[in-house]
């Protein structure tokens, strides 16, 4: 397809915040370009767990949900550093998909509906021209747009160029994250999510479509140093100190020859806009993975972002108003989220602290319910 002069949208950025923007304007006529780093398919770290809400919203998109066949997921069980485990039932419940399945369908979808799509595209930057028309600086050249999303993911050197706020911050407890993913072959309960503690960090396992399952944890930079910059080590010292984990580690079937990592995750708090580009996704704000909603929020923050976006391609409303309007209702849906799930997450990875929790939500069910459903949102 030939290059257009100006899109409507540009969008930075190929997760699931970006694919589904896509998709969504697409659907109604308008030309969008997509700028991907990677090339599809491809593994990303995530725990792969999708609450419910979403399921319907991607069935729309024309994800064949059924088909694959996904473990609908309905309890959730955890254990403190010791291995003594708690069990407690998902009010709404999810689903386990693979990354690699979800966005690469999502990916075919767009490119079905005439977007473009520019794979291995590094993007460096983009500005808002005094013609209020955005030019997109790619390694492939230079594009414009009226409008300019990030969906750029947890942390890029869109971020560092603009030297955004978790950027400037000193590491501490929300930031300077390490995560780790495997696909295993594991006799997990299909219908289980389970989250076992560690010292400073914690490891989720779900399955996934075609009876695989998904292993990821989230740990500190610094249990990492202390192991020699060894992940083997690592998890035979201090993982495996759990005995579920232990026995995870010693019976699991690996599907990768190395497991899939990334580095200086932050889940400090974070702007929707800057320089009048909107942010979806992690690049906007992430919910803790312990929560097990990033893909939903991200999702559902496309579905915000798009319903603002139209209006002003449909020139209802100004820019300005386009900005406060989608930050509005994205804090609307996302802030106490966010904030419970901050919380939260402080309260794992300790010995005393982890073990505290649990007792607590194990003996006020009520307590269990609340907090659960504090980090799951509705169906959009």
């Amino acid at each position: 397809m030939p290059e257009k002069a100006i899109y409507d949208i540009a969008v930075i950025g190929g997760g699931l915040a970006g694919l589904c923007l896509s998709l969504q304007a697409a659907e109604k006529g308008y030309s969008v370009i997509l700028f991907e780093k990677e090339e599809y398919p491809f593994h990303k770290v995530c725990g792969e767990y999708i609450s419910l809400e979403s399921y319907d919203f991607l069935k729309g998109l024309g994800v064949p949900l059924e088909q694959w066949e996904v473990p609908i997921i309905k309890r959730f069980q955890s254990s403190d550093a010791k291995g003594n485990l708690y069990n407690f039932n998902l009010p709404l419940g999810g689903f386990g998909v693979s990354r690699y399945k979800l966005d690469d369908c999502l990916y075919k979808l767009a490119l079905a509906k005439g977007v473009h799509v520019h794979n291995q595209t590094r993007v460096n930057n983009a500005m808002l021209n005094p013609n209020d028309i955005f030019t997109v600086q790619t390694s492939k050249g230079d594009f414009q747009a009226r409008i300019a999303a990030g969906t750029f993911g947890k942390r890029s050197n869109l971020d560092v160029k603009w030297n955004r706020d978790f950027i400037q911050k000193k590491y501490g407890k929300l930031n300077n994250y390490i995560g780790v993913k495997y696909h295993i072959h594991y006799p997990h309960a299909p219908d289980t999510i389970a989250l076992h503690n560690f010292k400073n960090g914690y490891c989720g396992i779900s399955n996934i479509e075609g009876g695989k399952t998904c292993l990821c944890y989230l740990t500190t930079a610094q249990n990492l140093l202390q192991s020699g910059n060894s992940i083997r080590y690592m998890e035979e010292n201090i993982l495996s100190k759990n005995p579920f984990l232990k026995k995870i580690f010693s019976e699991a079937v690996f599907l990768y020859e190395k497991p899939l990592t990334i580095s200086q995750v932050s889940f400090s708090n974070k702007t929707q806009v800057e320089t009048n580009i909107l942010l979806m996704g992690d690049a906007a704000g992430m919910i803790p993975p312990l929560c097990g909603n990033g893909m939903s929020m991200a999702m559902h923050g496309s579905k915000i972002a798009f319903i603002c976006i139209e209006q002003y391609l449909q020139m209802s409303i100004s820019r300005i108003q386009l900005e406060k309007a989608y930050i509005r209702l994205w804090k609307k849906e996302f802030s106490r989220r966010i904030w419970v799930g901050q919380k939260v997450q402080q309260l794992f990875g300790g010995n005393t602290s982890t073990s505290l929790f649990l007792k607590s939500m194990k003996a006020l069910p009520f307590l269990a319910t609340r907090v659960i459903r504090s980090t799951h949102g509705k169906p959009f």
